[in-house]
């Protein structure tokens, strides 16, 4: 291996501290992309075949279909700051993909993926969606009992939450550096 800056790595030092990969970099490129795919696809049914006010039960109790239109974050709270949440998620964004730069662990390119996926799929509809640029509402078409409606994106979200908070318990970096480790 080669010396850095007069310091000699080892292959533990290698090991614990492994470099960010393209590997890594395509992983997240693909899991965001399918991912975004599959929110603005079902997104796109769901205004095409639901009505507002009509909700379609898909399993039994379990699951209703039933077509939102969010101005707000989660649980509708907000709805009163659309262009701000917008300009939040722009940013968000950009820190997502700041961060890939980093990526050397596959569930941390998974759960970046999976972010940056869910982040965009509620900005297209803020950007795109009446009534305007930035103020556009986020279409919601999933009902759970005694839950609010959400959509594929705000699972997304969700999803990648747990995964960096599992890997954030198990003290595993982003680069996939394990600390402590030798």
């Amino acid at each position: 291996m080669q010396a850095t800056r007069g310091t000699s790595l080892s292959s533990a030092d290698s090991e614990s501290h492994p470099a960010p990969t393209p590997r890594h970099r395509r992983l997240f490129v693909a899991v965001a992309v399918a991912a975004y795919a599959v929110d603005l696809t079902t997104k796109l049914l769901a205004v095409a075949h639901l009505t507002p006010g009509a909700p379609k039960d898909v399993v039994g109790g379990l699951l209703r279909l039933d077509l939102v239109r969010n101005p707000g974050a989660a649980f509708s709270t907000g709805t009163s700051y659309t262009a701000i949440l917008s300009v939040i998620a722009v940013i968000a964004a950009g820190v997502v993909i700041r961060f890939e730069r980093r990526l050397g662990d596959r569930t941390w390119a998974v759960a970046l993926g999976l972010l940056l996926a869910g982040v965009c799929g509620n900005l297209t509809d803020r950007v795109f969606r009446e009534p305007g640029f930035l103020r556009g509402h986020v279409v919601d078409f999933l009902e759970l009992p005694h839950w609010p409606v959400f959509n594929v994106a705000d699972m997304l979200i969700d999803a990648a939450v747990v995964l960096i908070v599992i890997q954030t318990w198990r003290g595993v970096r982003i680069t996939g550096a394990r600390p402590g480790r030798s």
